[in-house]
């Protein structure tokens, strides 16, 4: 008889927590698809319903084994989006992450480039591309990725935005490659790694404009877990649209913003001059310094948004976003700045003193280094995820993880875009209110 001790081992050993979504994943779009419906959410691979055998799905993970049915994808199609599981790979295991598959053809990777899943050690003879992480056969996770033996549990995450790709594995970014440019259009690179591969061979592989994403049955012995999947393109819960999509004349019809420009102000000037939107592109030439803020205020949210300097001129350049923005209108109001400035986004700047906290190692004075580069190159788009929770605000620059401030003041305040000395474009100015 075990004692209750040795009860609680055993049984700690067993259970699994069930699967579920906290209430920041709601907020940002995430959708379980490894819950109490996981089933009613994939069909096997060109049949209807999921498949009769060869997958089990018991405590939210989904188990393979041989003989299959084949692979699973989603009934939801996805042009960028954000995934993120945890997978196993028994000894000599062989499986894969499929993303933008169509059903067609004879199997799921002759249209979806694979996160490669995979027990390394079990087989000889791989190619570079092949390994677990990789892309496969077409870009190379590193030697040194951190791996977890087979058998044990490993974080895959692939964040598709904007034509960039990114595969992580275990908080490690493994594979980062542009495969599209802004209009859809495979990048030079990509068509031609496509065309130097296996891939060639099948009709419309790896240049879908949107598809399912899907779980590869190879001889089973894989296994995944806590499958959370945002639709990066699609709006978030109660979001709202910040920036009109109609032109406007300059600063004046800026629906839901105040031109703040102190120096032509006090020439008795429109404070507007700086700003304009066209095609539903917000562009500052830079000069002179000032903002535009949002007439109404915010506390909690996510806000989403995309910049690029000037594609023609491709002048480096500043700007920042102001959160919480309090006080008196003037060049730096009290808020805390998202740094834009050019190969330092993600940094912080605390301006008029705002009380928070940062990491001490990073921060010189007011200002709080990103803990590593994500922008893109200049007059590419990039796009900034802000988090104002509570007091905690994180920063994602590409869908990455740069800076976090805690113990933030939590006040309601005005969002502030600058101008700040360049040209500078916005895009897809996004809120999505937290509770």
């Amino acid at each position: 008889m075990l004692t209750a001790p040795a009860l609680l081992l055993a049984l700690a050993a067993v259970a699994q927590p069930a699967p579920s979504l906290s209430p920041l994943e709601k907020a940002q779009g995430f959708k379980l698809y490894s819950g109490p419906d996981a089933t009613s959410l994939w069909h096997a691979f060109k049949q209807p319903s999921f498949p009769a055998k060869g997958w089990t799905v018991k405590d939210g993970v989904f188990t393979q084994s041989a003989p299959s049915d084949g692979d699973i994808v989603t009934n939801d199609q996805f042009t960028d989006f954000e995934l993120t599981l945890d997978f196993k790979a028994d000894a000599k295991a062989n499986s894969g992450i499929m993303w933008r598959v169509l059903d067609k053809h004879d199997a799921t990777w002759n249209t979806g480039p694979e996160y490669q899943v995979l027990d390394d050690k079990g087989h000889e003879g791989l190619k570079p591309a092949q390994g677990v992480g990789s892309l496969y056969d077409l870009y190379v996770a590193p030697a040194d990725k951190p791996v977890k033996p087979a058998g044990e549990w490993n974080t895959a995450r692939i964040y598709m935005r904007g034509g960039v790709l990114q595969h992580w594995l275990n908080g490690t970014k493994v594979v980062d490659a542009k495969l599209f440019d802004d209009a859809g259009s495979p990048s030079q690179e990509w068509a031609g790694k496509i065309a130097a591969s296996k891939f060639k061979a099948y009709e419309g592989f790896g240049i879908q404009p949107k598809g399912s994403i899907a779980l590869q049955e190879h001889g089973g012995g894989a296994a995944f877990r806590n499958i959370k999947i945002r639709d990066l393109a699609a709006s978030g819960p109660g979001e709202l649209k910040l920036l009109a999509t109609a032109n406007a004349a300059h600063g004046k019809d800026i629906e839901g913003w105040e031109c703040i420009v102190p120096d032509l102000t006090s020439k008795g000037e429109h404070a507007g001059a700086p700003w304009s939107v066209k095609e539903g592109v917000l562009i500052c030439s830079g000069t002179p310094a000032g903002y535009i803020r949002t007439k109404s205020t915010h506390d909690n949210f996510i806000l989403k948004l995309q910049w690029r300097f000037s594609p023609i001129t491709k002048q480096a350049g500043n700007s920042g976003v102001l959160v919480r923005m309090t006080g008196e209108d003037k060049v730096w109001p009290k808020s805390v700045e998202a740094q834009l400035h050019s190969g330092n986004a993600g940094d912080f700047w605390n301006i008029g003193d705002f009380a928070m906290t940062t990491d001490p190692a990073r921060t010189k004075g007011r200002n709080t280094k990103k803990t590593h580069a994500a922008e893109r190159p200049i007059g590419e788009w990039n796009e900034y995820e802000i988090i104002v929770n509570g007091p905690t605000i994180t920063l994602f620059v590409n869908g990455e993880q740069v800076n976090e401030a805690t113990g933030v003041e939590v006040v309601p305040g005005h969002i502030c875009l600058q101008s700040e000395g360049a040209e500078i474009h916005f895009k897809n100015i996004r809120l999505t209110p937290l509770k």
